[in-house]
């Protein structure tokens, strides 16, 4: 994904702005990273190259949770929303 997309890239569940991390770059190209929403905090991983941008009813978080572990994130697993667990929250176990 280039960078200069982001600027075109919003949440398509309530359309605000996306923030970007980014894990692997090489020149503009972004190979690795993810977006969150700002509004719902719901992420969208960039996988070589590629936003993953699929409504949460297409997506399966056992395909994605060793990518977002490798990357240090952890998942809401009790929501059936693909959201991320907010700075210093813990999975129950």
């Amino acid at each position: 994904m280039k960078t200069s997309l982001l600027q075109k890239l919003a949440c398509p569940f309530d359309k605000h702005d996306l923030e970007l991390k980014v894990f692997k770059q090489e020149q503009d190209t972004i190979l690795e990273g993810i977006l969150t929403c700002t509004q719902c905090n719901r992420y969208y991983p960039i996988i070589y190259g590629v936003p993953i941008m699929s409504p949460d009813e297409y997506r399966e978080k056992s395909l994605e949770h060793p990518l977002l572990h490798r990357w240090g994130l952890q998942l809401d697993n009790d929501s059936k929303t693909f959201r991320l667990l907010a700075a210093g929250q813990e999975i129950e176990k």
